[in-house]
């Protein structure tokens, strides 16, 4: 544009920066927001009216925050904004889970095992308290700088006293309900952490171990076998050796039939199906004992009851069982059986009068001793130290047939990473079956909760549908005690109504480090009776509750406490693996307490994964810190991220992946930059707005396809798919503003006069753009929106301060919108034909100046194609504008075709379009705007 004409036109003019320099100003600006509370005047704006409430799952308090923690509390800040813009009153309590195992091993590293040992209970809570104190400050810091809203000054802590009472007060009323009990059962044991977990703490790995098949010296013989010269054994296969000392049966499948075989003078019986496959294993011929000349079957019924000798202890008879989970694929078909180091071996033996034998102590070693019960040979080691010695005995009295080694997947302790055993102790259950909790669960997961994505329902009822009874005890001291009693004199646990009120009153009061400083005994008045022998000599449980009943019961301590809140909550959001974790404690305590689920809906996030899809670990050094990311970055790249992908599903990230969206972020951030550049200072609707059905073809179709956008937007929104959200409004703002009807206008907007009735036209739409990019993407560039709010027209404020207190936008309705989107859509296909043919010309050199307004283009529209017909009839042929050529000639054929030559006239030198020019050397646009310009002065 010549320079003699530049102060003629409308050039952008706007204080917005180009540059966001958002590591330095976003915490200026998260500094404003906590100054004025924002969080506080969103909820009093929207107070009376619907509320929405979001209940936090609790990160646990051990360590700075990963990207995992920011994924999870970006989400929720984008639910949030959205409901407040729609007018809800939300309430967003942020919390954290303070007790537990990881805690207490810090604090055990820190004092040395001994020393830890040897420092009382409550001491070591007060140790444990403080470490939590000081990292949930640190995740604060880092949650704020995210730029999430909440109640940051008010968290709940499940450490605080109301909590410990409210986890009382669910147990009571569980226990009412006749769900609770104490029983012997193999658990998941952590020898390592002395305590026993639930399968919601258990995490799988392949390890590396032994394989035996051990040959059983059978007592008696089965029918047949009775004159045969062999010593008859009876073959098991295990791959935990260390359990032998506790066999109490071996099992067989139900109705399968078996076989014996013979090798070196010994025969052993095993599953016919599987004889080829055992002597293959041992390196032996098969060599059937035969009765009367064919070899020797049974039906595993005929065997049921036989005895044999128990492989360790001679001087103990076990028998012969049946059990339908009995394996027939692998190993012998014979199942050594030892109740006390597995559940479905447990179940078994009860079911068959076989005892439960557990020689192994807490930390994972044999009792000492040489009788039934103990580790005999072994005593005092631990377990897998023992396994090689027990091999070694077995094959010195020649009992062993074969032994090797297997790669299998074993349960670990989910905190400390090591194996972990199954270990028979007195533990505290929940039934899953006894009061129908289970099959209310399910039928709460089906009916009463909308999950999201819908096939996470699947996930969370398959592992309720098959999950063992509830193990809620640990033997660990940081955490809220069972409010159990037993009795000195007899020895009964003592626990009714009237005890644990007394504890819930005590809690409440004090917290439960009252029970490990005090005697809770004190407290209970006159329920200090035991039951049985009528004794006052009541001494306090010192098991805690499973962690997961701590979070699980928060729908009690917070969403039923707090007056903002309520129960059953709107969403519960968090990782997939919560499925087994606080959603399951959640929904299972809040059925067995109150007979339904805590929360209307739940929405599953994944995890982090770096760029290869490998998961992040310190060790690979492929983390990414969200802290350093704000630092360098800003806040915005990672919530941009966050929007961007997938987030139900596990999702990658790097610093390649964050430059990537670093240039998402220009974009967008240049498209508010732009747009304001026109309306800052400059417009306003009251009083320069065009009606929107008077508006030009051109943005009445535009203003169509808006509202269609904007509605897309608001649906995703609604359904939680924040990928969606970002994915639309980039498309739209790239490919459908940005190269599209922006760039197309800009002539209009740059070159009519100022106060004309086409440029007011094109204002009013970029007015009605800016306003809903600025709404949009408001949950998501939550510190970019506050800032473009400075800058917009005043009317556009809505009268705020801060754009998270603007209302959500609402999309003009256009008469005969579904004919406008038609044409919009017709003219879309018309401009990619446009621009196909306008780079072939260039190439061909048909045209030689490298602008579209340099062309004239010849536009064919299919005849046959209503929407072509009706992109004709709205703009009435007239194309130049948005294919931004100078001259168009449109006429109809079978089908869509575009030429482009060179434009007729001469270059204006002010608006730089291919025109007639008149004697003062400007096309009629440009003289009309300049008689306006100076009839205005």
């Amino acid at each position: 544009m010549a320079n003699q004409y530049k102060k003629t036109t409308n050039l952008p003019k706007t204080g917005f920066p180009m540059r966001a320099g958002l590591a330095s100003s976003e915490p200026r600006r998260l500094a404003k927001w906590e100054e004025n509370d924002v969080y506080e005047l969103a909820r009093s704006q929207n107070e009376g009216h619907e509320t929405f409430v979001l209940h936090d799952g609790p990160p646990y308090a051990n360590g700075p925050i990963h990207l995992g923690h920011a994924l999870n509390k970006i989400i929720k800040d984008f639910i949030n904004r959205y409901q407040i813009m729609q007018g809800r009153q939300i309430a967003y309590v942020p919390g954290w889970d303070c007790h537990g195992q990881p805690i207490e091993h810090k604090v055990e590293e820190h004092l040395g095992t001994k020393k830890f040992n040897e420092t009382d209970p409550y001491d070591i809570r007060q140790l444990c308290r403080r470490f939590a104190v000081e990292n949930i400050d640190l995740q604060k810091a880092g949650f704020r700088r995210l730029g999430v809203l909440g109640d940051w000054a008010h968290p709940y802590l499940t450490l605080s006293n109301t909590h410990d009472a409210a986890d009382i007060e669910v147990f009571k009323k569980i226990w009412d309900s006749g769900a609770i009990y104490r029983g012997r059962k193999p658990v998941h044991w952590c020898t390592h952490c002395h305590t026993a977990l639930a399968e919601a703490e258990i995490e799988y790995a392949d390890v590396t171990g032994p394989s035996i098949y051990v040959g059983y010296a059978m007592k008696e013989r089965p029918e047949g076998l009775e004159s045969i010269e062999e010593p008859l054994y009876v073959m098991i296969w295990t791959t935990t050796p260390w359990t032998l000392p506790a066999n109490a049966a071996v099992a067989m499948k139900p109705e399968a039939i078996y076989t014996a075989i013979k090798h070196d003078g010994k025969a052993y019986i095993v599953l016919a199906d599987l004889a080829q496959k055992v002597c293959e294993v041992a390196g032996w011929d098969l060599d059937y004992v035969e009765v009367d000349g064919k070899p020797w079957q049974a039906v595993s019924n005929e065997l049921e009851g036989l005895t044999y000798t128990q492989p360790i202890f001679d001087d103990i008879t076990c028998k012969v069982i049946l059990a339908d989970y009995v394996g027939t694929e692998d190993g012998t078909g014979v199942v050594h059986i030892a109740p006390g180091h597995g559940a479905d071996d447990f179940y078994v033996g009860v079911e068959n009068d076989v005892p439960i034998i557990m020689p192994v102590d807490d930390d994972g070693r044999f009792y000492q001793g040489d009788t039934y019960g103990t580790g005999g040979p072994w005593s005092g080691m631990e377990v897998t130290e023992a396994n090689p010695k027990i091999i070694q005995w077995l094959d010195e009295r020649g009992v062993l047939v074969h032994a090797g080694k297997i790669t299998h997947s074993y349960p670990h302790c989910w905190r400390c990473k090591n194996p972990v055993i199954f270990r028979a102790t007195e533990q505290w259950f929940v039934s899953m079956d006894d009061t129908h909790l289970r099959d209310n669960a399910l039928d709460a997961i089906e009916h009463d909760v909308r999950w999201y994505p819908a096939h996470s329902a699947k996930r969370i009822y398959s592992m309720i549908e098959g999950r063992p009874d509830w193990c809620i005890s640990r033997q660990r001291v940081w955490g809220v005690p069972i409010p159990a009693f037993t009795c000195a004199d007899c020895g009964a646990t003592v626990m009714n109504d009237a005890t644990l009120d007394a504890v819930i009153r005590l809690f409440n009061e004090k917290g439960s480090d009252a029970w490990f400083m005090e005697d809770p005994s004190e407290y209970l008045g006159d329920a200090d009776v035991c039951p049985e022998c009528g004794g006052h000599h009541l001494k306090a449980n010192k098991d805690i509750l499973d962690v997961w009943w701590d979070s699980g019961v928060s729908h009690t301590a917070v969403l039923q406490s707090r007056s903002e809140l309520r129960f059953p909550a709107d969403l519960y959001v968090e990782g997939s693996d919560q499925h087994r974790g606080w959603f399951q404690s959640s929904l299972l305590t809040s059925m067995g307490a109150y007979g339904c689920p805590p929360f209307k809906g739940v929405l599953t996030n994944g995890f982090t994964l770096d760029g290869q899809g490998r998961k992040m670990s310190k060790s690979l050094g492929n983390t990414i810190d969200p802290g350093e990311v704000c630092d360098s970055l800003g806040a915005e790249i990672v919530r941009l991220w966050v929007a961007s992908i997938d987030a139900t599903t596990d999702m990658p990230c790097d610093k390649q992946i964050l430059e990537r969206v670093s240039d998402a972020y220009r974009r967008f951030r240049n498209t508010f930059r732009f747009l304001l550049g026109e309306l800052e200072g400059q417009f306003d609707p009251a009083v320069d707005g065009i009606p929107f059905n008077e508006l030009t073809a051109y943005d009445r179709m535009t203003l169509a396809r808006l509202a269609q956008v904007h509605q897309k937007v608001s649906d995703a929104y609604a359904d939680y798919r924040f990928n969606l959200v970002y994915r639309t409004l980039y498309d739209y703002v790239i490919t459908e503003l940005s190269n599209g009807y922006l760039n197309a206008t800009k002539d209009r907007m740059y070159c009519d006069a100022a106060d004309s009735v086409t440029r007011r036209s094109c204002q009013t739409v970029w007015y009605e753009i800016l306003s809903m990019l600025l709404r949009d993407l408001q949950p998501i560039l939550a510190y970019t929106t506050d800032e473009v709010l400075e800058y917009v027209p005043v009317a556009m404020r809505e009268g705020k301060d801060f754009a998270a207190l603007l209302s959500w936008y609402e999309a003009p309705t256009l008469d005969q919108d579904e004919t406008l989107l038609a044409a919009y859509n017709a003219l879309l296909e018309v401009r990619s034909a446009y621009t196909k043919a306008y780079e072939e010309a260039l190439a061909s050199e048909v045209i030689t100046e490298k602008t579209t307004q340099a062309t004239k283009a010849h536009v064919v529209l299919p005849q046959d194609d209503p929407a072509m017909k009706s992109l004709y009839e709205v703009m009435g042929g007239d194309l130049a504008e948005p294919l931004v050529c100078s001259q168009v000639q449109v006429s109809f054929g079978p089908e869509l075709s575009v030429t482009v030559e060179p434009a007729a006239g001469e270059k204006c030198p002010r608006c730089w379009n291919w025109r007639e020019l008149g004697e003062d050397g400007l096309c009629d646009r440009c003289h009309e705007a300049l008689d306006a310009e100076q009839g205005e002065e």
